[in-house]
């Protein structure tokens, strides 16, 4: 299922298809997926709280993020409208940096179509959301990828990724942003899965490294 040409994951079948492409086209993804399983579909809900989430968790620890993001809901500041209207002070209260307070109230001033966006092909989204300040385009790529379910998008910048794909693919160093992304467009149209591979492969490596 799609929209237009653009392939959509919805359902887990969706990234079995994408991981049996992969599988046939490249033998070292066919090894990554023995050792991973089937791999998870991870779809999020779209819309203003996912970004405002993505901000709130920028350097900082999961616990951390958490916190900050308990503490928004239980003062239900997690609306664009309430943003706008809420104090620094009250902000401040939740746990948010002034810098983050600066991106929240950027997010909620530049009124974003997120419905439109669901129509709109990853460069578009990108491009749209990265025009926010403190939403970069590592952001941008997640939220195509697992907001909207885009089927052929893939975060090149993402350390884990970048490291995976070292250990997967037996490379001397780390591949950087520019040459991930290279490598990522042999793995089109289906990159969102190619990622769901490699951090899935990511996950099992370092396990085995810890029990060493």
């Amino acid at each position: 299922m799609g929209v237009g040409a653009m392939r959509i994951i919805e359902t887990d079948a969706c990234v079995a298809e994408g991981a049996a492409y992969l599988a046939d086209i490249e033998p070292r993804f066919a090894y990554a997926l023995s050792q991973t399983g089937p791999l998870p579909l991870r779809r999020r809900k779209d819309g203003f709280e996912q970004l405002l989430s993505a901000i709130v968790s920028q350097q900082i620890s999961v616990a951390a993020a958490n916190g900050i993001w308990k503490r928004l809901k239980a003062a239900k500041l997690t609306g664009p409208r309430k943003i706008m209207w809420a104090s620094d002070e009250e902000l401040r209260a939740c746990g948010l940096s002034r810098q983050k307070i600066r991106y929240a109230k950027a997010l909620a001033e530049a009124r974003i179509d997120f419905a439109a966006l669901r129509d709109a092909p990853s460069d578009e989204v990108i491009a749209t959301l990265t025009q926010v300040s403190g939403i970069g385009v590592w952001t941008g790529e997640i939220y195509a990828m697992f907001s909207l379910g885009h089927a052929d998008v893939f975060a090149s910048g993402d350390l884990a990724l970048q490291e995976s794909a070292r250990l997967l693919f037996e490379l001397p160093e780390r591949p950087k942003e520019r040459a991930m992304r290279e490598m990522a467009a042999a793995w089109s149209p289906w990159r969102a899965v190619a990622a769901r591979l490699l951090w899935a492969y990511y996950h099992v490596e370092k396990s085995r490294e810890g029990i060493r």
